[in-house]
């Protein structure tokens, strides 16, 4: 799942970033209004986390603008705001739910989790892929291989999806790390190569029936 954070100050960003991304999410992060908005329509996001009180542009005109320009994505405002007619506010500008500060990363990430299920396959981009008899839900997290479920970790499933979403084009071992592991410096990419192969076994691929290919020296590319 791929979500975009509007928040300026930085310790809130930094702590919401990190424990995301540990649950295996990728988070992209704005720190003002005018840039976050920018980027919530450049891109699909699953899911946008708002703060209200943004520099160039405030969170509840962020959240108007990309509702009146058809974004259905869900919108969790994190804000101090807690009055009433600022709850109501929130919610009429498009809003789905709305968490106070400060406010426990748990209570938050489990906030994420029911507005991704109601959200359903309409809830953010193109949320099905495949390749040969494999297919990946983004909206259900789910990886099925004719028809039989296949369980991967949150770390192998954004791997296969990354893979998935480039789908005949060579996927270059740097571009991996920095996009799946969110890496974006000199790093030892032999980690690759173990997910690479537990990933493989999971879905029973052979020599034969590789989808998930090669290319030495480069990096990898997912082909029917």
């Amino acid at each position: 799942m791929h979500l975009l954070l509007m928040e300026d100050e930085p310790g809130i960003a930094r702590f919401v970033k990190q424990g995301l991304e540990e649950e295996g999410y990728t988070v992209d992060v704005a720190d003002n209004g005018p840039d976050g908005l920018a980027r919530a329509l450049a891109q699909p996001y699953s899911l946008l986390l708002l703060d209200w009180m943004l520099p160039g542009l405030t969170g509840l005109e962020v959240c108007r603008q990309l509702r009146g320009q058809g974004v259905g994505a869900p919108i969790i405002f994190l804000t101090a705001k807690d009055t009433v007619p600022d709850t109501i506010a929130g919610l009429q500008a498009g809003a789905n739910d709305y968490i106070k500060k400060p406010f426990h990363f748990e209570e938050l990430l489990e906030r994420i989790r029911v507005q991704l299920r109601a959200a359903g396959p309409a809830g953010g981009p193109t949320e099905r892929f495949s390749v040969g008899p494999i297919v990946l839900d983004v909206a259900t997290h789910q990886v099925h291989k004719d028809d039989e479920e296949i369980a991967l970790t949150q770390k192998e499933f954004a791997l296969l999806e990354y893979l998935l979403r480039h789908k005949g084009k060579v996927c270059r071992r740097q571009s991996i790390i920095e996009n799946v592991w969110d890496i974006h410096f000199e790093y030892n990419t032999g980690v690759l190569d173990v997910y690479m192969n537990a990933l493989r076994k999971k879905l029973h691929l052979s020599k034969d029936d590789d989808y998930l290919q090669t290319i030495r020296g480069i990096g990898y590319v997912a082909r029917d």
